[in-house]
């Protein structure tokens, strides 16, 4: 872990102990009025681990992190931090700090002066903060940088300050609610690369609230994700990538084709015919909550990139290639079929130039995929 150490009166010395989780929600609840933000909510964080929550606008995920920050307190449950319990203790007896989408800096201090804020508040003496500051600075790549005002910085550089100054105190968990969210995209992928390289030198539990399946999937070490409140499934960016546990995650995770149906088959293959009377054959998850039975709503989910095109006579569902869009690093073709509606498929660019597939829009294809591509999801 990275040596800014700071112990004062002000801050409960919550440092957890070996195999200890930093953060733990059992049983948490906080209603607004007739709303429950968080429903009976519980969830571990693993000391030194990249966790992020995942969702929707409106699902939770910025309550959660707040009752973490202790700027709002559950109605039921209980919250622990390194193992001890933080019920009704105030934000700043926590170590926890946070970093906002808006970076709240102080446009009239200059940067060394908004880093080193809160060590002024607590009256460390001047040369000791002087050398926190420069260290701060030094770990999120601004040396040089403290007299500037943080007006004259890029929207990339205040992010730093902003790391800077919670790091600064080196707390037990930072709290990332979607700081990257006005940043434009090229500068946000940059960011998240940075985000995760300085959680791995530092050592630091960050849990990290966004929307973004790309930067949950990008920088993770773990995630959760959340639908009225509550987690609808947890794991690795693989696990729920690759076994999402129904039609929300796989829809929320990445990109799905999906065709729904009802179960005809059940066992450990799945079978599932449409409204047009085709039929599926799909595996569910090993880990499935609950196995698919018979006569059971459920969809079948193929990513795109599990999807292959053909000519017209090979195995297949016969459609005509209706849209293709280079993207950079792939080319996405949309199929339009009889059985199915629109199916999508998405090839890697080739290192010579775009991907292609030998056919041009408005012709006839074929679509398909192998069997084990494709998975039986609950509604």
């Amino acid at each position: 872990m990275v040596s800014l150490p700071l112990r004062t009166r002000d801050v409960e010395p919550l440092q957890p102990a070996p195999d200890r989780f930093d953060v733990e929600l059992v049983g948490v609840s906080r209603r607004f009025g007739a709303v429950a933000a968080v429903d009976d909510l519980s969830l571990r964080v693993e000391g030194g681990s990249f966790y992020s929550l995942l969702g929707p606008s409106g699902c939770g995920k910025t309550t959660t992190l707040r009752l973490i920050a202790g700027f709002e307190q559950p109605d039921r449950g209980d919250i622990r931090i390194a193992g001890r319990s933080v019920a009704g203790v105030p934000p700043y007896r926590r170590n926890v700090n946070t970093v906002f989408q808006h970076y709240a800096l102080f446009p009239h201090m200059d940067v060394a002066d908004n880093v080193g804020y809160g060590l002024k508040q607590r009256h460390v003496p001047e040369d000791e903060r002087i050398r926190r500051v420069g260290a701060a600075l030094e770990l999120v790549r601004l040396s040089g940088y403290g007299r500037r005002r943080t007006w004259q910085l890029s929207g990339g550089q205040q992010q730093r300050v902003a790391l800077a100054r919670a790091l600064i105190n080196e707390p037990t968990v930072l709290l990332l609610d979607e700081p990257l969210g006005a940043l434009d995209l090229k500068l946000r992928r940059e960011m998240q690369h940075e985000l995760k390289a300085l959680q791995l030198h530092t050592g630091i539990t960050f849990i990290y609230v966004t929307h973004d399946q790309e930067e949950a999937l990008t920088m993770s070490d773990r995630l959760a994700v959340l639908r009225a409140g509550r987690i609808v499934q947890e794991g690795t960016p693989r696990e729920l990538y690759e076994r999402p546990a129904d039609r929300y995650v796989a829809a929320f995770i990445g990109l799905s084709n999906f065709f729904p149906g009802r179960v005809v088959a059940a066992g450990p293959r799945i079978v599932i015919e449409t409204a047009s009377g085709l039929r599926i054959g799909a595996r569910q998850p090993p880990d499935a909550a609950s196995p698919l039975a018979e006569g059971a709503t459920a969809t079948v989910a193929v990513r795109p990139e599990w999807v292959r095109l053909g000519a017209p006579g090979e195995d297949g569902i016969v459609g005509r290639l209706i849209e293709a869009t280079f993207l950079g690093d792939a080319t996405e073709y949309r199929v339009e079929t009889e059985s199915l509606g629109t199916v999508v498929a998405r090839r890697q660019t080739g290192g010579s130039g775009p991907a292609s597939t030998g056919h041009v829009v408005g012709e006839a294809v074929t679509v398909g995929w192998d069997e084990s591509a494709a998975l039986a999801l609950p509604e």
